[in-house]
């Protein structure tokens, strides 16, 4: 059932109810008032601040009796005495089962992240590598998202990064296509990728569809994990090819070998007992809890990523688990088995829940012999030195926070950092990036980019550029007041450049009356000599810190990812601007008429040259459909 975040129009209701019935204003004589009119059955409860914030989302069985146990003056610990405190108002939700309650007790915590529980910081999908199946010759990529495009999917993997390798070192050992199919199908003649040995080249007919689908059954057999079984039949053929005297197919096979050999040696863990399954350990040290997640998939380890979720300090480390799992399976397909590291009190319903929510039965078990049992001490070894590095990394960056503070005149240690970078090539195509860092790093998910809109933006205008991005940017903070989640009022604005684009970001600061956010220009070098930065600061002279400085070396790092994020987005829009045809602003041209014409024609000049009977031989295309395509380009004309 989806429900939106209580705004100021709820903080107002609670207030005219408590007026209206002469209810205090917070605390536990707010929960009794609430208690005598709770549901008796299963659901889900929300704890309300008088500002309307949620502080809390519980499940329960019996709604009634957990609201009145926080109305008793029973021993709570202080994180419940202080959410006691804050309560304004409580909201109620009826489910049909206490397994209802549960999901949607873990999908609320996601979606409003309220501050007495634990929350899952996690800002993007896991990435799968997909045999796509809607072409006669499949293609192999990365995809993140929903499932939906008709294929086979292999995963998930804990990075970018391994599908990628994984997908490279498969492109080696079963020579399938990456290529987009527009890419496909106007191949005239062979890519790079067959010339290196990458690819089998089913675009220009260098290998039958027939025998490409082959490889592909191969490829699939392998990622299903019949491993062995694809080797032990590559073996033979390169002996064969040895007998026959045919080394070079010989070698060929002997590279694929290799290639299949590297995959799994870079997998590290590969547990022989078991085929499908995530294993969660997790770790509490100094107030702090690391989850380690291994996902494990037909017999194969698909890497591993670390988790610190938000939590209370007082938090047990079982309860931290169980609400990360229940979260953490709220947008992501379940394997058939779950292992933790702690037993968890919801263990048997979580298991009823995840198999209501994947259609099939889902195992969660603590390991405590065998194999499964090594894999979870793995886990946590892995789990522990995870958060002694985020420990000992969050000790330097506070540190180095409180000396940004001191070096800016900031009031205390900044909690957001913005910084801004923009990147064209001789003003085409130009693009601005912002990036979010703080206390914890880097916040990606709040990055921003921003097409620059302006018709009278000169090309390479880098003031201009500035000007519009900032403008835009912070309007929006202005008109917001900075409540928008995720346009949070920064404490300190880092910009690319020098006393030009300080001055034209403080234009802007004052426009909108937010002179108070302190910015900083960092130009480069003599020679863009890294560590011979200037820093320029309104009012002052122009700093210049020593080449081992860490806080220089902490500002050339948000510069650094800021040009990254500004690079990466140009690159994409310029990538983007490259394909595009005249064909796409036809009206009623799609993939499927497109790709038609061009492969009649060869090129949309050559459609635009067209007269309405050779548009109308061309497959797909209607009479009325050419007489659309001509007038389109002769009124252009």
């Amino acid at each position: 059932m989806p429900l939106e975040n209580p705004d100021s129009a709820s903080s107002s209701l609670f207030a005219r109810v408590r007026n209206a019935l002469g209810m205090p204003e917070t605390g536990v004589p707010v929960i009794a008032l609430h208690a005598k009119t709770a549901p008796a059955g299963p659901g889900v409860y929300r704890m309300v601040d008088a500002a309307g914030e949620v502080l809390y989302v519980g499940k329960a069985r019996h709604l009634k009796k957990r609201v009145q146990s926080y109305a008793r003056a029973a021993s709570h610990n202080n994180r419940i005495v202080r959410m006691i405190a804050d309560t304004a108002g409580m909201e109620f939700i009826t489910t049909a089962t206490e397994i209802e309650a549960l999901l949607l007790e873990a999908n609320l915590i996601k979606r409003l992240k309220p501050r007495f529980n634990v929350v899952l910081r996690d800002d993007k999908s896991f990435p799968f590598i997909l045999i796509a199946r809607d072409h006669p010759a499949p293609q192999i990529l990365k995809h993140r998202g929903a499932r939906n495009r008709k294929g086979d999917y292999f995963g998930p993997f804990a990075s970018a990064g391994a599908v990628g390798r994984t997908i490279n070192t498969l492109q080696r050992a079963f020579l399938l296509r990456s290529c987009s199919d527009g890419y496909f199908d106007s191949r005239l003649r062979p890519c790079l990728l067959f010339q290196i040995k990458r690819c089998s080249a089913p675009c220009t007919g260098e290998i039958s569809i027939r025998d490409y689908g082959a490889l592909v059954d191969e490829a699939l057999r392998f990622l299903t994990g019949e491993s062995d079984e694809v080797k032990r039949r590559l073996h033979a053929l390169m002996d064969e090819a040895s007998l026959k005297q045919d080394y070079e197919r010989a070698a060929s096979f002997r590279d694929r070998l290799t290639a299949l050999s590297h995959i799994q040696s870079r997998q590290g863990i590969n547990p022989h007992t078991l085929k499908e399954a995530d294993v969660f350990a997790a770790h509490q040290g100094a107030g702090h809890t690391c989850i380690q997640v291994f996902f494990f998939r037909t017999g194969n380890n698909w890497g591993n990523r670390a988790y610190f979720p938000r939590a209370d300090k007082s938090m047990p480390v079982e309860e931290v688990l169980e609400s990360f799992v229940a979260q953490f399976y709220d947008d992501k397909p379940p394997p058939k088995l779950v292992l933790l590291s702690h037993d968890i009190a919801s263990r048997r319903l979580l298991a009823e829940a995840l198999s209501l929510r994947a259609g099939h039965n889902i195992s969660v078990a603590q390991p405590v012999r065998g194999e499964k049992r090594e894999l979870m001490e793995h886990a946590l070894v892995n789990a522990r030195e995870a958060l002694a590095r985020r420990l000992a990394e969050s000790s330097s960056q506070t540190a180095i926070l409180v000396r940004l503070a001191e070096l800016f005149d900031l009031d205390e240690a900044p909690e957001r950092i913005e910084v801004y970078d923009n990147s064209h090539i001789s003003g085409a195509n130009p693009v601005g990036a912002m990036i979010v860092a703080g206390p914890d790093g880097f916040t990606k998910g709040q990055y921003r980019k921003f097409n620059m809109r302006s018709e009278d933006l000169a090309p390479g205008d880098d003031y201009a550029m500035m000007r519009e991005m900032l403008t835009r940017r912070f309007s929006k903070l202005a008109k917001e007041k900075g409540d928008a989640s995720g346009w949070a009022a920064p404490d300190l604005v880092l910009i690319d450049g020098g006393p030009g684009q300080l001055g034209t970001a403080y234009a802007v600061l004052d426009e909108f009356g937010l002179s108070d956010i302190k910015v900083a220009a960092v130009a480069k070098g003599p020679d863009r000599n890294a560590g011979r930065e200037r820093i320029y600061l309104r009012g002052k002279e122009p700093l210049l810190l020593e080449p081992r400085d860490p806080v220089l070396y902490c500002i050339q790092r948000f510069r650094d990812e800021a040009h990254r994020f500004a690079v990466g987005a140009h690159r994409a829009r310029r990538k983007k601007a490259i394909t595009a045809s005249p064909l796409d602003e036809v009206p009623g041209i799609g993939p499927s008429r497109k790709r038609a014409l061009l492969q009649h024609f060869g090129s949309a000049k050559a459609v635009s040259r067209a007269g309405i009977a050779d548009l109308a031989a061309v497959g797909g295309i209607s009479a009325q459909m050419a007489r659309t395509i001509y007038d389109h380009f002769h009124e252009r004309g």
